[in-house]
């Protein structure tokens, strides 16, 4: 651990990775937003195999802590029809780790499997997400979660739910 950075352990991150998924599973927006860094950043890539620079490179999401506001109110506005009704959607947190300290942020991995149910069927989506989470007010927070879908090169459907 870098000098100045609280120690965290495995359970205290993946208790927050699981009411992450749970928040965002149970459609309780403004409890999924709250743990967000005031500077958060939140990203998906697009096709291709480099995860180095959302700015060179296409990305499905590239929200700042802005946009993902505007995003959370959309979803709550019942206006965005992909998603009347909500899906249904149920997350698996698997294989976390942790992968060090960058400043006053961790580095923490994760893989997940969500299944998202519609009237047009099930959609399985899986992948990696990469966080740094930083303690503020003695709370954990996410400053940034990087989303590696395994079916990023390829057509997807709507992504209009919290993934």
């Amino acid at each position: 651990m870098t000098a100045g950075v609280a120690e965290l352990t495995l359970a205290d991150v993946e208790r927050f990775l699981y009411r992450e998924a749970r928040l965002a599973d149970e459609h309780d927006y403004d409890g999924w937003e709250s743990l967000w860094t005031d500077d958060g950043l939140y990203w998906i890539p697009g096709g291709g195999t480099s995860l180095a620079d959302p700015d060179t490179q296409m990305s499905i999401v590239y929200d700042n802590r802005s946009r993902i506001r505007l995003r959370v109110a959309q979803l709550k506005s019942g206006k965005r029809h992909s998603q009347t009704p909500p899906s249904s959607v149920r997350r698996m947190i698997s294989n976390v780790e942790l992968m060090g300290t960058e400043g006053a942020d961790h580095l923490v991995g994760a893989n997940f499997l969500a299944v998202e149910s519609r009237q047009r069927g099930a959609t399985i989506w899986a992948g990696r997400a990469d966080y740094r989470l930083r303690l503020v007010d003695r709370s954990l927070r996410m400053a940034r979660k990087r989303v590696t879908l395994v079916d990023r090169d390829r057509a997807l459907f709507t992504l209009s739910f919290l993934i």
